[in-house]
């Protein structure tokens, strides 16, 4: 009806993450707001990435661009996992071509005792563009996020992107009390954040843990899963979906899923129905290959399909790629590949 206005709470994305029926599978895809959209990069020219994150006129338009453009069900607030770093005072920049490169790497306690807490002051423009997003978005939910502990440790003792993540192991292994606060840290820092992103009215929150696959499973757990855990409790009553997704954790998705998330994220290399039995009663997220989209678009489709069907088997199923939007990705496939998945019947 003309004017109705539909509760995020009843959308298909929000009631698959809880497990209950839905009319479609919902899809929404990690990176959906990015270099993949001339609108996006037109909107970008000349602004920062970590002053974008700032400004909240751009990050609501950013973030509406592909709830727009691909009609998907849900949105993903546009940020950073390294912004609230930034917000505290951290001396960081995200570089071109690089990433976040931070000025001072965390290497003593002394270095970890310097990084402030992060509160809802820090990051006012977050909450102006939560609640203008929400505002815009009606019935579509938007998806909080932040950066998991192991990853912004990561960039913080790293100084930048690392690929073998040399010295964060050295701490982590040689240094156990600096690793142990470094996490303490960050747990309380992404907690705070994503506090802010659900007081404000975001309906789902995202852990991000980009680097997690480096560590073994039992390394995970010792170092790893209770500062994650930590960051999922602080937000268990809020009322919200939890999302947990890490890449190339095959081998941690049950540990994962004991973190406290209501929902695993599946990278593209361990199949659906390989993961559901691993993450035990909840909803799974993913996991469509990102290269699939430059395939044609009945193979891309063929391959969705198959993924659908698998998902049945969980508690519920959120359709996603299984990584993010790789940046020189043809709009129109992903266009195609969201009426695809939703078109799908649902089975009895």
């Amino acid at each position: 009806m003309p004017g109705e206005v539909f509760d995020p709470r009843d959308s298909a994305f929000i009631r698959a993450t809880r497990g209950l029926p839905v009319d479609h599978t919902p899809v929404w895809y990690m990176r959906q707001a990015g270099r993949s959209l001339p609108e996006y990069r037109r909107l970008r020219e000349g602004v920062g990435m970590l002053e974008s994150c700032m400004t909240p006129d751009l990050v609501v338009e950013i973030t509406l661009q592909p709830v727009r453009r691909y009609g998907v069900d849900a949105a993903i607030f546009f940020s950073d996992i390294v912004l609230p770093l930034k917000a505290v005072g951290v001396d960081l920049d995200i570089k071109p071509g690089v990433g976040p490169v931070v000025a001072d790497p965390v290497r003593t306690l002394e270095d970890v005792a310097a990084i402030p807490d992060l509160t809802a002051e820090h990051v006012p423009f977050v909450t102006e563009s939560v609640r203008r997003l929400v505002g815009e978005l009606g019935g579509t939910p938007l998806i909080g996020f932040a950066g998991a502990p192991f990853t912004v440790a990561s960039y913080l003792v790293e100084g930048g992107p690392s690929k073998e993540h040399s010295r964060t192991k050295a701490m982590m292994f040689g240094a156990p009390d600096v690793w142990a606060a470094l996490m303490d840290k960050i747990a309380g820092i992404a907690a705070a954040y994503l506090e802010v992103q659900v007081a404000a009215g975001a309906s789902a929150v995202q852990l991000f843990d980009s680097w997690a696959g480096a560590c073994t499973p039992e390394d995970y757990r010792e170092y790893v899963m209770p500062y994650s855990a930590r960051v999922l409790a602080a937000v268990a009553d809020l009322g919200v979906p939890r999302i947990h997704f890490g890449v190339n954790t095959g081998s941690l998705l049950p540990l994962m899923a004991q973190a406290g998330a209501d929902v695993v994220g599946v990278d593209w290399r361990t199949p659906l129905a390989t993961a559901i039995p691993l993450v035990g009663d909840r909803a799974v997220q993913g996991n469509l290959d990102p290269t699939l989209v430059f395939a044609p678009t009945e193979v891309m489709t063929r391959r969705a399909a198959a993924i659908v069907e698998a998902g049945r088997a969980a508690r519920g199923h959120v359709f996603n790629l299984g990584h993010g939007v790789i940046s020189d990705t043809d709009p129109g496939q992903l266009e195609e590949l969201t009426r695809f998945v939703q078109q799908l019947p649902i089975s009895p």
